[in-house]
Order: structure tokens, then sequence, then C-alpha cells
């Protein structure tokens, strides 16, 4: 057996363990809380249904999606960030750092409180179009100077403009008290209360960027050798970076349509799965979306028992986790100069 061959077998063996993974915490997400459930009654809520046990009515109606809006998010702001990262040749670019989450967050916000827009669907269009503006605007001010887009510049520019449409989204807040305390806990972040009928919209945009990703992972490969080998091995570089402007927007916007803006997952969840996948982006996305789902599933169970009985919203939970992981990474890239 070749070192490729073995080394395919070791990832496919690692990612067989990460799904498990998966599976164990959706089901310790779906039996723990204020109202624990069985494994006996986990199982009666899908073989034979009564929804006269409060059990079984819990599991159907909150806890399964939330589990599963907590996995289907984390994978998708991880792919997000895995793209990123590749696109921009920055460990350290995702979502929440480049500003797109809060561009989202910005739009949604003002259409809560400004429009009084309730509906989930249209929500979507609105973080759609936030995140598609935040992500123009960062790469055409990290383009501004002689040098062009730099690792350093579309970090900077980010940074900027998540200070803006944060300052903005609290000025809007500062004038409409009536949805100031509904529009609080979703800033956060968090998948508490949220329901089936408000992930299925964006499903398909979910899964149409989660495709578009694997479909391109040979690309993002080429990508990330730089610039000047991607042109060189035929790649056109102004298409493939607008696909994957594309996926970004379309697996934020989802995911803070839904959740609110959960920060931090992009950045901790692609670099966990380099350590499995190595550089080749046909396994780390892949890793990226299972280990992204986990990620997620456990911040939320944790945040149910962290304050008990008071939860705590989950992106207060990932920003814990991520802002050392953060400083780490930036201070290793540092140290490589």
């Amino acid at each position: 057996m070749d070192i490729h061959t073995k080394m395919n077998v070791y990832r496919s063996a690692g990612l067989i363990a990460s799904c498990l993974l998966l599976l164990l915490s959706v089901v310790s997400s779906i039996c723990f809380g204020f109202v624990s459930i069985s494994l006996k009654d986990l199982a009666a809520s899908f073989a034979s249904y009564d929804e006269t046990i409060m059990e079984q009515v819990v599991v159907r109606t909150a806890r399964l999606p939330r589990a599963v809006i907590a996995a289907a998010v984390g994978a998708s702001l991880a792919l997000a960030g895995a793209v990123l990262q590749s696109v921009t040749r920055n460990p350290l670019a995702s979502p929440s750092v480049l500003g797109i989450n809060a561009g989202a967050s910005v739009a949604v916000v003002a259409a809560i409180t400004v429009m009084g827009i309730r509906d989930t669907e249209a929500l979507m269009w609105f973080a759609f179009g936030g995140a598609a503006l935040a992500a123009g605007m960062v790469f055409a001010l990290g383009s501004l100077g002689r040098e062009g887009l730099s690792p350093l510049k579309i970090i900077l520019a980010g940074a900027a403009l998540t200070a803006l449409f944060s300052s903005l989204t609290q000025g809007m807040l500062a004038h409409n008290e009536n949805g100031l305390q509904e529009v609080l806990f979703w800033l956060s972040g968090s998948v508490a209360g949220r329901t089936t009928e408000m992930l299925l919209p964006t499903v398909p945009y979910m899964a149409a960027g989660i495709a578009l990703s694997f479909v391109l992972s040979k690309h993002w490969n080429v990508i990330a050798l730089g610039e000047e080998s991607a042109k060189g091995l035929g790649q056109h570089l102004l298409i493939v970076k607008a696909v994957a402007g594309v996926i970004v927007i379309l697996l934020a916007g989802s995911a803070v349509a839904v959740a609110g803006p959960i920060g931090l997952v992009g950045i901790i969840v692609p670099h966990i799965a380099k350590r499995f996948a190595g550089n080749d982006y046909r396994w780390r996305l892949p890793f990226s979306a299972v280990l992204g789902a986990t990620l997620l599933v456990l911040a939320d169970l944790a945040a149910r028992f962290l304050h008990y009985p008071i939860e705590i919203p989950v992106g207060i939970m990932t920003a814990a986790i991520g802002a050392p992981f953060f400083i780490y990474i930036a201070r290793k890239e540092r140290a490589k100069e």
C-alpha cells in the first residue's frame, strides 16, 4: 500500500469517526436539557409518536429541530470559513472576521426594526444582500493601493467594516426600543426557539453553497498555492473568486438569517480539519462540515448548563472558545514573518 492510499484510508477512518461523534452529539443535544429525555422516549418519538406524551412532543417540536439547525448552521459557517481561507490565502479569514456576518446582521436588523419584517424567507434575502454588500466592500477596500489585495489588508478592511456595521446596528436599536428585546437575543447568536419552519426556506441555499464548495474543491487546492501558481495552471481566478464569493454569501447569509451572527466557527473548524485532512480541500471540506456541525451542537448543549437554568446564547459560547484560538493563530502567523 503506497503512502497516498494509506493517507486516504486514515482520512476515511477519521471522517467516519467524526460522523459518529456528530451523531452522538445530536443524540446528547436531544436527550439533555431542562427536561431529560430517555433513549426509549427518543426512539418512540420516531417509531410510535404519541402527542400525549410530553417527552415525545419535546423531541419532535423543540429538541430535534434545534439540533438539526445547530448542525446546519455550524456546517455552513465552517465551510464558508474554509473557502475564504483558501481564496484569500489568509488563515484568519472567516465570515465573522471579514465583516460578512456583520453585514448580514445589519441588513436583518434594519428589516426587523425599521420595516417591521418578521418572515424568515424575507429576512433571508436581506441577510444575503447584507452579506454580499459586506463582501464586496471588504474586497474593494482590501484591493486599494499598489500592492493590491493582501492577507493583512483584507483583515483590516473586515475589522473596519465590522465596527461600522456594529455601530449602525446599535444606532437602529437605540431609535427603535420596541424591537430591542427581540433583536438583542438574535444578535447574540442562538438556535434556541428556532423551528423547522425557520430553517426550511434556507435549506436550498445552504445545500447549493455546500454542493458548490465540494464541486470546486480542486480549485481551492490550486488557489491555495498562490495566484501566480494558479494562473500558471490555467485557473480563471476572477471566475473562481466570484463563485467563492457566491458560496460564502449563500452559506453565511443563510446561517445568519436562521441563527443570528455566530462568530469564529469559520476560523476554528478549518484549522482543526487541517489537522486531519492536511492541505487537500477535497478532504478538508468534508471534515470542516462535519466538525463545524459537531462544534455548534456541543456548544449549544454546553450553553444550556453553564448558567443553569438560564440558557446562554450559543454565540457567546463560540466567542469564548474562538477568541483564544484566534489569538493563537494570529501569534503563530506573526512568528512566521
